[in-house]
């Protein structure tokens, strides 16, 4: 059913995203699908890496990790952009389809105030996306 799934990662965090991370590998293995950890930075030095090449090494580091702790196939995907805060919401959507992607888990927080107003990272993939989304509280 599933042969690739595409799972967000912000490297500043990942061990915020544990659930989600597990909850891709369940299926993964399950599908015997391949993972794709994505992740969108930016051309200036962030707390994550100073060049966009040292974040490229530290996503692929990541996902081999990932992959060697839990048997599945995982890839890194960095995707450099002028302005992480403003366009990640549209370059996952548009990262899942050029991947090839069929499906996207993401983490994501119980919905607040804010959110009635300004879209969520994750409300926007699963409205703007063709693409099932699971997204993991």
């Amino acid at each position: 059913m599933y042969q690739k799934i595409l799972v967000p990662i912000d490297l500043a965090h990942a061990e915020k995203l544990e659930k989600a991370i597990q909850t891709a590998v369940d299926l993964a293995s399950h599908y015997k699908a391949e993972i794709c950890f994505l992740s969108v930075g930016s051309n200036t030095p962030s707390q994550v890496a100073h060049t966009p090449k040292e974040f490229e090494q530290k996503l692929s580091a990541f996902a081999k990790e990932q992959s060697e702790k839990s048997g599945v196939v995982a890839k890194a995907c960095a995707h450099i952009t002028h302005d992480p805060s403003v366009d990640l919401s549209k370059a996952l959507v548009a990262k899942a389809d050029d991947l090839e992607a069929d499906l996207i888990v993401m983490a994501t927080h119980v919905p607040g105030i804010a959110d009635h107003i300004f879209t969520s990272h994750g409300g926007y993939v699963a409205s703007h996306s063709d693409l099932s989304v699971m997204l993991v509280r």
